[in-house]
C-alpha cells in the first residue's frame, strides 16, 4: 500500500523559509510524476509544482523563481523548498503522486505565513 507522509510544515514571519518533504517509506517507485499541491482556507485546492519523470517541472506563477522541488529518487523522498514565503502562502500542502494512472496523496501538512 502506497504511503505519502508530509512533514516539514509550521509558522514563519513573511519573507522567511520552510523545507516541506514527503517520505513514501519506499512504497513507491518510478512514478509518472510528482509534485505538490495546496488548500487555503475557504479555496479549492490548487497545483504547486509538478515535476515529470521527463524532468519537466511546471510551478505555478505564484511560486516561480521562491519554491523549488526536488527528489532523493533512492529514499523514495521529494521535498519542496520554500524560501520568501508570503501571507497568502498559507495553506495546507500536499504532496501528490501519480503513476500508471493512479494518484496518491499525503495527509497534508500545514504551512502559516504570518506576522
Amino acid at each position: 500500500q502506497v504511503q505519502l507522509v508530509e512533514s516539514g510544515g509550521g509558522e514563519v514571519q513573511p519573507g522567511g523559509s520552510l523545507r516541506l518533504t514527503c517520505d513514501s517509506k519506499r512504497t513507491i517507485s518510478l512514478a509518472n510524476a510528482m509534485g505538490w499541491y495546496r488548500q487555503a482556507p475557504g479555496k479549492s485546492r490548487e497545483l504547486v509544482v509538478i515535476m515529470r519523470s521527463s524532468g519537466e517541472t511546471t510551478y505555478t506563477d505564484s511560486v516561480k523563481g521562491r519554491f523549488t522541488i526536488s527528489e532523493e529518487p533512492a529514499l523514495g523522498v521529494q521535498y519542496l523548498q520554500m524560501n520568501d514565503l508570503r501571507p497568502e502562502d498559507t495553506a495546507v500542502y500536499y504532496c501528490w503522486v501519480e503513476k500508471y494512472g493512479h494518484e496518491f496523496w499525503g495527509q497534508g501538512t500545514q504551512v502559516t505565513v504570518s506576522s
